[in-house]
């Protein structure tokens, strides 16, 4: 399907949706796209916290992605 296509398609459900929430749903995905434009500049303490994340990475001293999903999903008692 084209991006063409795909926009009519998405600005006919649009038009033809009474959904107040995924109309407010809709805009906010939207408004991200915009709001990811920006650019943001790291504060000292934010600097600071990235080096120290970039230092554990380094010395291994991470959970791998599947054990800290188990271990999430342990703490939420799933």
């Amino acid at each position: 399907m084209s991006k063409i296509e795909l926009k009519e398609r998405l600005i006919d459900k649009i038009n033809h949706t009474e959904d107040e929430n995924i109309l407010a749903e809709l805009t906010r995905l939207l408004n991200l796209d915009i709001e990811s434009e920006d650019i943001h500049n790291f504060n000292e303490k934010e600097i600071q916290k990235i080096e120290e994340a970039q230092l554990q990475i380094k010395n291994g001293d991470f959970l791998p992605h599947d054990e800290a999903n188990k271990e999430t999903e342990e703490w939420l008692g799933k």
